[in-house]
């Protein structure tokens, strides 16, 4: 467990490293290169470890349920918050770059309702399934815990944690006046939407035929 707790400690330290060094660059090519990089490392590991985990246990298998999780968590939780991190360091680092045909004020709060509108979105949809769902915890819980819900944000909208609970991150590109961030914005939620039909959805659609659930009895992929 103190080995565990080193070992995430010295990750974050290492991704605020790296990510005040990307600040202090000041260059577009830098900030760019580490989102992308952030972003490809992201998806891919959580990705091809989620997968491991639904088709053959790996996690859960060697470490049992909550062991496997905790570990998973820990991990994924690092590659996360330098994902989230290098999207905002693309934003401050090509600040001004998107030119206007409105005035600014009007951009400014454009921007600010995207980013109150993905943040209470997203919020709202981890208070309906619980915390640990931020962090896929479906993929780890005992048989007949499906995780899903019809309440909450998920009674209007399909999956609000990869549709408009992005909404802040292109916000966040307006009130910074960031191009490159618009960009970076919209090639995150591309890939997460990619990364939900390859791993989430398969594994939405196995819990729903283990649990002898018709799919029309709920709503389509309903879990995030």
């Amino acid at each position: 467990m103190a080995r565990g707790a080193s070992a995430w400690v010295a990750g974050a330290c290492a991704v605020a490293v790296a990510g005040g060094l990307v600040l202090l660059s000041r260059d577009t090519g830098v900030a760019a290169g580490y989102f992308l990089a952030s972003r490809v490392a992201y998806v891919l590991f959580v990705g091809i470890a989620l997968r491991a985990q639904d088709t053959r246990e790996a996690w859960t298998r060697r470490w049992g349920n909550e062991g496997g999780y905790r570990m998973f968590r820990g991990v994924a939780s690092l590659f996360m918050a330098n994902d989230a991190l290098s999207i905002v360091l693309v934003c401050v680092v090509t600040r001004g770059t998107l030119s206007h045909a409105v005035p600014l004020w009007i951009v400014d709060l454009a921007g600010a309702i995207l980013v109150v509108l993905g943040v209470t979105v997203k919020g709202w949809a981890v208070a309906t399934l619980g915390r640990e769902s931020f962090f896929w915890r479906s993929f780890f819980a005992p048989p007949g815990e499906s995780g899903y819900s019809a309440e909450g944000p998920y009674r209007h909208l399909v999956n609000p944690m990869y549709s408009v609970g992005y909404a802040h991150a292109y916000g966040l590109a307006l009130l910074l006046s960031s191009l490159h961030g618009l960009g970076a914005s919209l090639l995150a939620h591309a890939s997460i939407l990619v990364f939900y039909a390859w791993v989430e959805r398969p594994h939405n659609r196995r819990l729903r035929a283990a649990a002898g659930q018709e799919a029309a009895a709920l709503p389509d992929d309903g879990r995030r």
